[in-house]
């Protein structure tokens, strides 16, 4: 079976071209730019995310744990003194370590587990 050409040009369909994905050094750019902007107090459309960090009383976990604080800094890896410095109120533990204390408040087992198999 045959089939008739009514005559017209038969074209291939246009292929779209892939969409480009703006490369690393562009996104930083634009970025940086954003960030600006920002700080112009011209970007309205920044999404700002607020994590509320919980203080922990560090003394009482050592203490609810049987602890010293030489065995309670060496188990999670604290130096000693900083340890000593943030029960007496000499310092203040950051946010991510203060995020780690929160931990180990409710789930020290979690912690050891993952520090043993660190070591």
């Amino acid at each position: 079976m045959k089939l008739k050409n009514s005559g017209k040009k038969v074209t291939a369909a246009k292929k779209r071209a892939p969409r480009r994905r703006p490369t690393v050094g562009k996104r930083i750019i634009e970025g940086l730019e954003q960030a600006v902007a920002c700080t112009r107090g011209e970007n309205n459309r920044a999404r700002v995310t607020l994590v509320q960090v919980p203080e922990t009383d560090v003394r009482k976990v050592r203490l609810r744990m049987g602890l010293s604080q030489a065995q309670f800094a060496t188990k999670f890896g604290f130096p000693p003194a900083t340890l000593r410095n943030w029960e007496q109120g000499r310092s203040r533990p950051d946010a991510p370590t203060r995020v780690l204390l929160a931990v180990i408040a409710r789930h020290p087992e979690a912690v050891e587990q993952v520090l043993g198999k660190a070591s």
